[in-house]
């Protein structure tokens, strides 16, 4: 059997390339798709099926351009209606691939069309392989509340998901491999693992919502701080159920030069025109044009700006350097953000050599936020990781609200008052800093390394349960 995973890490999304005697399928494949035909060709493949395990939310699949250029069977669960010719397919539906078959197992319940695929090698003693999409993660399980508008609560698909995983998957030799669509920083589960395959045995010891409890108790877990839902996930899901088109088809960014961003920018009305600075945290901070989002490159890039901006806007793009531009505009389409209009030619020192308006952002150490703690009572420290992160540890006294919770939480943030901003690592600690900006906002510093450098340098750390026990 040949097997590949291939990981985006901007979106923590897997997908898969597999194959026997000549034949493959390709398993949840990312929007940009050279890297399968490749891949194939040079392992003397070809694509016969491309398998679906669900209609994404998170982001835009290549299914429909894969198969046009393979003449490959697209799958989906009969489900999904699916606006485009596919092979709808019920529960035990079964494929020959070579000497593999791959058996669907309907499993609702992150999303109604949800499906897995046990993959098995014919007069093999290895163990079968099992993608289980968003159904089940490393350490974690899909979110259920993601089809609320077609007709579902959290609570029924909760149930729903609770039925398919001790129905189905934990009837499962404790061998059989898992392989996820997704790794730790997905929005599409509350904490994964950051381990790319695991087996159904040590996901029965070791994952949180397969640990003994009732149907009811599941339910109650799995609906209970439910981050919220990004604006681009419904566009994203409308995208795959009709099929995406081409990337060749995208508009290039143009180079636009510093005082037509800014007249760009300023004439902008429905949709709007925005700045998107996709530099690092400490190139931002040192100098960004007002207004502008902060999602560096760096990091998950086209799962936040999917998060933290208007699916609709026109975006301009601000770039360490102008070769950069393809590279942004090919992760943000595989978000479904299709809307690159420019970039910022010359990036900031072709903006400041204009004489054009420039803001920063203060840019502090672990050790300084502890000096100032100290020094001044009335400092504040905005913490906008996850709310299992901030309970695993934080800087004492720090305030959570998730980064992406933060624009519908802004009347829980003070005013008026320093804050300092923290994350992990900074990366999403800017992103905050920068909408807070576009706020009004102001006194705002952010913790360069994040609570990971803090706990390096030994200093206090409070936890959910000694915070309980300190009020």
């Amino acid at each position: 059997m040949f097997f590949k995973q291939f990981y985006l890490a901007c979106l923590a999304h897997a997908s898969y390339l597999i194959g026997s005697n000549g034949e493959a399928c390709v398993v949840d494949p990312q929007r940009d798709i050279d890297e399968y035909l490749k891949e194939a060709k040079s392992n003397g493949l070809t694509i016969k099926y491309i398998f679906e395990t669900h209609l994404h939310a998170d982001f835009v699949s290549g299914h429909k351009e894969l198969a046009e250029a393979t003449g490959a069977k697209i799958v989906f669960s009969d489900q999904a209606k699916a606006r485009f010719e596919h092979e709808a397919v019920a529960d035990g539906t079964e494929f020959e691939l070579g000497d593999l078959t791959i058996t669907t197992l309907a499993t609702p319940g992150h999303t109604p069309e949800s499906i897995c695929l046990l993959v098995k090698e014919k007069n093999s003693s290895e163990p079968a392989k099992l993608l289980t999409g968003d159904t089940l993660f490393i350490g974690d399980v899909g979110r259920p509340d993601l089809v609320g508008k077609y007709g579902f609560s959290s609570e029924q698909m909760a149930g729903m998901l609770y039925d398919s995983l001790h129905n189905k998957l934990l009837t499962l030799p404790d061998e059989t491999e898992v392989y996820p669509a997704h790794g730790a920083g997905s929005l599409c589960g509350k904490n994964i693992s950051k381990e790319s395959s695991s087996t159904i045995g040590n996901q029965r010891k070791f994952n949180y919502a397969l640990q003994p409890m009732t149907k009811e108790q599941f339910v109650t877990m799995l609906t209970a701080q439910l981050p919220e839902v990004p604006a681009y996930f419904p566009l994203a899901v409308e995208a795959n159920r009709s099929g995406a088109a081409s990337l060749n088809d995208l508009k290039k960014a143009v180079a636009m030069q510093p005082k037509d961003v800014e007249a760009a920018v300023a004439a902008s009305s429905t949709p709007s025109t925005i700045i998107l600075d996709t530099r690092s945290p400490a190139e931002f901070g040192q100098g960004h044009i007002p207004g502008a989002y902060s999602v560096g490159l760096g990091g998950q890039f086209a799962s936040w700006c999917g998060t933290v901006i208007d699916a609709q806007s026109n975006i301009i793009l601000v770039l360490s350097e102008d070769t950069q531009a393809d590279e942004a505009v090919l992760r943000l389409a595989r978000a479904g953000l299709e809307n690159v209009v420019a970039y910022l030619s010359g990036g900031m020192e072709a903006w400041q050599k204009a004489g054009l308006k420039v803001e920063k952002v203060e840019q502090i150490t672990v050790e300084e936020l502890a000096q100032q703690l100290q020094a001044n009572p009335e400092l504040r420290v905005l913490d906008v990781r996850r709310p299992g992160e901030y309970a695993s540890g934080h800087v004492p006294q720090a305030k959570n609200i998730s980064l992406s919770e933060l624009e519908q939480q802004l009347e829980a943030v003070e005013r008026g008052v320093k804050t300092a901003v923290i994350c992990a690592g900074g990366y999403r600690s800017s992103m905050a800093v920068s909408l807070l900006k576009r706020h009004g906002f102001s006194e705002l510093v952010n913790v360069i390394g994040g609570t990971a450098a803090w706990q390096k340098a030994q200093l206090p750390v409070q936890t959910e349960a000694t915070a309980c026990s300190a009020s």
